[in-house]
């Protein structure tokens, strides 16, 4: 009977020790991301992702604004007024509530920095008895939209020093950043007074791995439990391990080709559809990336509006391209590159090997172009190069990967990409029969006909050339439950996620 009692003694302490272990162990984030600072500006991606940090408006998992420290919002009449009512007892990590005064603090300082919040026409931000209003010169029926994006999270005055610089990440999230070591990692620890409903985990961290191969590794060896930022060899790998899952889903973002359309051997739109004429976008799709089709327009079908049924598809027809480029006067060398006036037909294509499949595509695009006599040089660096040499204008080509819906309203960033010649939209290009479609839309006369117009611009102009339609992949232990991919990219989830029995 003792010998009973004592066996039944030890494993109650073994299962409590057990218990405890779980309990005291951290959910470890990997992705490709460096932090390059507490400032929300350039790194605010990561605190609103590990829900660090929070805006006044969300975006469920369909787009659609919800709730988030503002409950509710409205608008005056004449369009020129937006009032957010803010949510009562939110305390900031500090321990010092959110009042209407430091949310106008915070989007003020937003305002001041670049991002697409004070690209708006907002001509003042007022604090009232529980809400704050956001005055307008025009309307903008998008604003609700803007505020959901990670620039215009809200954080304590305590968070930015005399500058307005970001001095420390004090939010209002469900985890508290507990330690960081810009650029690589970060603690955080669920926040016991959290308005919201606790995390189930309560401790987690972030690390930023620039190598594939080193976070796959992570995956494969239990060292990360949830792993962003795979290549398709990784992918094909994990999925074969028992104690990995491989999450994959559509997301409204583009692999494409920007577009110097002031380069003088692209600027002609003929030009660009001969390059686009020469791509196998299936191929791609299925054979390097292992998506399930390639686009044959810039939206993919998630992006509510903007994509259209009616457009003719982007097609693969390399004699067609080399039709067009003989038209253009390109002529084809003895060693099979095209020339025109004693000028090869070479242009530099700048990647960054941060989303690890663009390399991968675009040494199948060197190939694909140079059957119709163009010679393309592949240039793999930061991803900082791209934005730069829009601004200085020495890109050619620039193959990204584009989301449409950071803005959680696509227009915000159709806004920036095409019409306010912003740094990773189109370059040297101008429509002015496109911007008055798109401003119109912003202003919330428009309708999904004029959508579907400015769309139809973009497919026959080709300012940017897509190419597949995005798969986000990411890799969960089976240490936890409840792991989804947010296709907005607003959120890792960690709140939701719980360990498994």
């Amino acid at each position: 009977m003792i010998g009973t009692l004592l066996a039944m003694t030890a494993a109650l302490a073994l299962s409590t020790v057990s218990l405890q272990a779980q309990a005291d162990d951290r959910l470890d984030v990997a992705a490709q991301f460096e932090i390059q600072g507490p400032e929300p500006s350039t790194s605010g991606y990561i605190f609103t992702r590990m829900g660090v940090s929070e805006t006044l408006v969300n975006a469920g998992m369909d787009g659609q604004l919800t709730p988030g420290l503002a409950t509710a919002w409205s608008v005056s009449d004449d369009g020129l007024t937006w009032s957010f009512d803010l949510r009562d007892e939110v305390q900031f990590h500090n321990g010092t509530p959110m009042t209407a005064d430091t949310v106008v603090n915070a989007l003020e300082i937003a305002r001041s920095k670049p991002g697409p919040f004070g690209t708006l026409p907002v001509t003042g931000i007022t604090a009232g008895d529980g809400t704050v209003e956001i005055a307008l010169s025009e309307p903008f029926a998008a604003l609700p939209a803007y505020l959901a994006e990670f620039r215009s999270q809200i954080l304590a005055p305590a968070s930015y020093g005399p500058d307005g610089a970001g001095f420390e990440i004090i939010g209002t999230g469900p985890y508290r950043i507990t330690a960081m070591e810009p650029p690589l990692s970060l603690d955080a620890t669920a926040f016991e007074d959290y308005w919201g409903e606790a995390p189930k985990i309560s401790d987690v961290s972030y690390s930023g791995v620039s190598r594939v191969e080193t976070r796959a590794l992570m995956a494969e060896s239990g060292d990360a439990d949830f792993v962003f930022g795979l290549d398709p060899a990784s992918v094909s790998r994990l999925g074969m391990l028992d104690d990995v899952e491989v999450l994959s889903v559509a997301i409204p973002r583009t692999l494409l080709i920007k577009v110097n359309a002031g380069h003088p051997y692209l600027a002609d739109p003929q030009a660009r559809q001969a390059l686009s004429l020469a791509i196998d976008r299936e191929g791609i799709a299925k054979a390097v990336l292992r998506y399930p089709e390639g686009a044959d327009q810039l939206f993919p079908p998630s992006v509510a509006g903007w994509h259209s049924d009616e457009l003719e598809p982007l097609a693969y027809d390399v004699a067609a391209a080399q039709e067009i480029l003989d038209r253009l006067g390109w002529v084809v060398g003895s060693d099979g590159i095209r020339t025109r006036d004693g000028e090869r037909f070479t242009v530099t294509l700048t990647t960054y090997p941060d989303r690890p499949e663009l390399p991968l595509v675009a040494a199948v695009l060197e190939q694909q172009f140079r059957a119709i006599g163009v010679e393309m040089i592949i240039n793999v660096t930061n991803s900082s190069e791209i934005p730069s040499g829009h601004q200085d204008g020495s890109l050619d080509l620039g193959l990204i990967a584009r989301n449409f819906s950071l803005i959680p309203d696509p227009i915000g960033t159709v806004l920036s990409d095409f019409v306010g010649n912003g740094d990773w939209g189109a370059m040297n290009w101008q429509d002015d029969k496109f911007a008055d479609l798109v401003q119109g839309i912003a202003r919330g006369e428009g309708d999904n006909l004029d959508r579907e117009k400015a769309s139809a611009i973009l497919q026959n102009d080709l300012p940017v050339i897509p190419i597949a339609w995005y798969q986000q992949t990411l890799a969960v232990s089976d240490s936890v439950t409840g792991a989804k991919i947010d296709p907005f990219e607003r959120s890792f989830g960690l709140q939701e996620m719980r360990w498994a029995e």
